[in-house]
């Protein structure tokens, strides 16, 4: 008597949206396999407003329009003790259009401390902002609660929403922190690179993804 193959799970997009090439290019050559299926990652252009406008455009397509959405790159850290090199998990992300709740922040906390052993990851909220924050605005944004600050997060999570219901969770590399001030993402002190963290989030994202497949308890 021959066995029935169990059918295959559902497979559901996965897409990963990032600012900047050098944040892009650092996603699409990181290691990371076990995805559940498609994945896409785009480079939406730096501020909100290109955020926007490139996820809409991303969830318009066919191959995306149900996809799970992370907003990954590079942040600036706001609260004391922060490093280069951290990692920022946000359990919402908020801006001027208001909060977005993310999904997950456990999973992505627990597989990127497995993923990047010795790194420093910090959950809370992530705040957007329409220009790069320098000087008394840290502290300014520190007092509404918020951990860390990045022009796009928010932007992109708050569209994907609109865009139809699904998961959506946001990580950041810290690059600037109030102790240690960037002048260009080049000179990231301690030797420390940015790029290097960001390229080995891949499997920590893969893991969220399949988690999203689980059942609920």
């Amino acid at each position: 008597m021959g066995h029935t193959k169990e059918p295959a799970g559902p497979t559901h997009p996965l897409l990963i949206a990032c600012a900047l090439s050098i944040e892009h290019l650092a996603l699409r050559s990181g290691r990371g396999g076990g995805a559940c299926g498609p994945v896409t990652v785009i480079r939406t252009g730096m501020g909100p407003r290109a955020a926007e406008a490139a996820v809409g455009r991303a969830l318009g397509r066919e191959r995306d329009a149900g996809a799970a959405v992370i907003a990954a790159g590079f942040c600036a850290g706001l609260a004391p003790g922060m490093h280069p090199g951290d990692l920022v998990v946000a359990e919402e992300t908020r801006d001027a259009g208001g909060s977005t709740v993310c999904a997950g922040t456990d999973v992505l906390v627990d597989a990127l401390a497995r993923s990047l052993p010795g790194r420093t990851v910090h959950t809370g909220p992530l705040t957007g902002s329409d220009h790069v924050v320098r000087g008394p605005e840290r502290a300014e944004l520190r007092s509404t609660g918020a951990i860390a600050v990045d022009m796009e997060s928010a932007a992109t999570l708050r569209t994907a929403r609109r865009e139809g219901p699904r998961p959506v969770a946001a990580v950041r590399v810290v690059v600037d922190a109030p102790e240690h001030e960037l002048v260009r993402i080049g000179t990231v002190r301690g030797g420390i690179s940015a790029f290097r963290v960001l390229r080995a989030v891949l499997p920590a994202f893969h893991e969220w993804h399949r988690s999203l497949l689980l059942p609920r308890r």
